[in-house]
C-alpha cells in the first residue's frame, strides 16, 4: 500500500512542470487611439488584401510577383520548417524509444583467462532484441520542452507574416513613388514644352525688335533648367524601378508609362483614395499584428525554459528494457532457451555541481525579462504607428486639398500673365515667374497625393494588414 501511495505521488507530481506558466502581462493601452474620430469615417469591410483598395491592376500584379519571389519570404519558410522540425523532434521525446539490432560475431577465445578453455576456442555468437528506453518527465522538463518549441513555431509564422506585410507595404509605397515620379515627369515635360513655346515666341519678338536679349537669356535658361529637372526625375525613376525589380524578383522589370496597359493609371493622380479603416480598440493590436504576436511567442518560448533548465535541478528518472535471444548457433537463435531479456531503472540525481545549473536558471529568468521588454516594445511602438499613420493621413489629405487650390489659382495666374505678355502689358520675367510658381504648384499637388497615399499604406500596415485571417494558434 505505501508502494502504491509513492507511485500515486510521484504521478501527481509529474502532472505539475516546474517552472512559470504564462500569463499576458497587462499593457496599460489607452482605450482608444488620439485620432479614433477619424478613424470611424469609414466603418466597411477591410479586405485582407487591402491594396486593391487602389484599384490598380499592375500594383496587385507586382505584389503577386513579391509574394511568389521574394528571398526573405523564401527565408521566412525556411525557418517555419526548421521550428516546425524541432518541435516534432521534441514530441517524439515525450514517448518511448524502441530500437532493434542484431549481431553475428565469430571470436577466439582466450585460454588464459579465469575459466581456462581448452577446446572450442573459436566460437560464434549470434545476437537480436528489441531495447526501449523512456526517461519519466517527472518535473515537466519535455513539457517544458514542447511548450517551447510551439512557441517557436509560431513565431516563425508570425515572423513570415510580418516580413509578408512588410514587403507589401514595401512593393506599394515605392510604386506609389514610381507613379508618382512619372506625374512629376508629365508635369515637367508640359512645363518645358510651355516654356519652350515662350522662348520661341522671345526669340521672333527678339527678331521683330520688340523683346530684348535679356528676355531671350532668362528664357533659355528656364528651358536648361527644366531640362536638368527631367534628367533628376527620370534618374529617380529608374532607382524606383530597380528597388521595385528587387522586391518582386524580376531583375528584369519594366514598367513604361505608355503602354495601352499601364496609360489609365501611370498618372498617381487617377488614383482613388482609400477609405479609411476602422482602427478598432489599441488593445486589439495585441491580436491584428503580427510583430506583436511573433514577439509574444518569443516571450512564451523563453518563459517555457526557464522550466526546462529548472527542471535540471531535480533527480531525472529514465526506464530501460531489452528483449531478444543469444545462441551460439544461428538456428537455435529463436528458441526459447535463448531468450535474454532485461528491466531496469536509472536515477540521475544532481548533488555538487558549483552552482552550474543555478547559474543556468538565472540565464534563462534574464533572457525571459528581455523578451518580456521587448514584446512591451513592440506593443508601444504599435500604437505609435497607428496614431502616427492616423494624424499622417488625416493632415495629408487636407494638405492635398490646399495645394490643389494652390495648383489652380496658379494655373489662372499663368494665364493672365501670358496673355498680359503677348498683349505688351507685362515684361517676359512675369511669364517665366507665373510658369515657374504653376510648376512648382503642380509638382506639389503631386506630391501631396503621393503623401496622402503613402499614409494610407502605413495605416494598413500599422493595423495589422488583416493578416489574422491566414494563421490560427495550432499546434501542425
Amino acid at each position: 500500500m505505501k508502494k502504491l501511495t509513492l507511485i500515486l505521488m510521484l504521478f501527481l507530481v509529474a502532472c505539475k512542470a516546474v517552472g512559470p506558466d504564462y500569463k499576458r502581462s497587462e499593457t496599460n493601452l489607452p482605450t482608444k487611439f488620439s485620432e479614433a474620430d477619424a478613424a470611424k469615417t469609414a466603418e466597411n469591410d477591410v479586405m485582407k488584401q487591402w491594396w486593391q483598395h487602389y484599384q490598380d491592376e499592375q500594383l496587385n500584379a507586382l505584389i503577386a510577383l513579391s509574394l511568389k519571389n521574394n528571398t526573405n519570404i523564401q527565408l521566412s519558410l525556411a525557418r517555419i520548417e526548421e521550428a516546425d522540425a524541432v518541435m516534432r523532434e521534441v514530441g517524439a521525446s515525450l514517448l518511448p524509444e524502441v530500437n532493434f539490432s542484431t549481431r553475428a560475431e565469430r571470436r577466439q577465445v582466450t585460454q588464459l583467462g579465469v575459466i581456462p578453455v581448452f577446446t572450442g576456442v573459436i566460437r560464434n555468437n549470434f545476437t537480436f532484441g528489441l531495447s526501449t528506453s523512456y526517461e519519466v518527465d517527472f518535473w515537466g522538463k519535455l513539457k517544458r520542452a514542447k511548450e517551447s518549441a510551439r512557441a517557436t513555431s509560431l513565431a516563425s509564422r508570425y515572423a513570415k507574416e510580418t516580413v509578408e506585410l512588410s514587403l507589401v507595404g514595401l512593393v506599394a509605397s515605392n510604386y506609389l513613388l514610381l507613379r508618382s515620379l512619372d506625374a512629376q515627369i508629365a508635369v515637367t515635360s508640359e512645363t518645358l514644352q510651355g516654356n519652350t513655346e515662350s522662348l520661341n515666341l522671345t526669340q521672333r519678338r527678339l527678331a521683330g525688335g520688340v523683346a530684348s536679349i535679356l528676355e531671350v537669356s532668362q528664357a533659355e535658361v528656364a528651358v536648361s533648367n527644366l531640362d536638368a529637372q527631367l534628367i533628376e526625375l527620370s534618374r529617380l525613376r529608374a532607382l524606383s524601378l530597380h528597388q521595385l525589380a528587387i522586391l518582386t524578383g524580376e531583375l528584369d522589370l519594366k514598367l513604361d508609362v505608355n503602354t495601352e496597359n499601364n496609360s489609365a493609371q501611370a498618372d498617381i493622380r487617377a488614383l482613388p483614395m482609400p477609405p479609411t479603416p476602422p482602427a478598432g480598440l489599441p488593445s486589439s493590436l495585441l491580436e491584428n499584428r503580427p510583430d506583436v504576436r511573433e514577439a509574444e511567442q518569443a516571450l512564451i518560448a523563453e518563459n517555457a525554459n526557464i522550466g526546462i533548465v529548472k527542471a535540471a535541478l531535480y533527480p531525472s528518472i529514465s526506464l530501460t528494457g531489452t528483449l531478444g535471444g543469444e545462441s551460439l548457433l544461428l538456428k537455435n537463435l529463436l528458441k526459447s532457451g535463448a531468450r535474454v531479456w532485461s528491466m531496469g531503472i536509472g536515477l540521475d540525481l544532481p548533488i555538487f555541481d558549483f552552482g552550474k545549473r543555478q547559474s543556468r536558471v538565472e540565464q534563462a529568468t534574464a533572457k525571459q525579462k528581455q523578451a518580456l521588454a521587448q514584446y512591451q516594445i513592440s506593443i508601444q511602438n504599435a500604437f505609435k504607428e497607428v496614431n502616427d499613420a492616423l494624424v499622417s493621413r488625416r493632415l495629408n489629405v487636407e494638405r492635398e486639398q490646399r495645394l490643389a487650390q494652390s495648383q489652380a489659382s496658379a494655373k489662372r495666374a499663368l494665364t493672365v500673365a501670358e496673355t498680359r505678355y503677348k498683349s505688351g502689358y507685362s515684361s517676359f520675367l512675369e511669364v517665366l515667374d507665373a510658369q515657374r510658381v504653376h510648376n512648382e504648384a503642380s509638382l506639389s499637388a503631386v506630391q501631396a497625393k503621393q503623401a496622402s497615399l503613402l499614409a494610407t499604406v502605413e495605416l494598413f500596415k500599422a493595423l495589422g494588414g488583416d493578416w489574422q485571417a491566414t494563421i490560427t494558434e495550432q499546434a501542425p
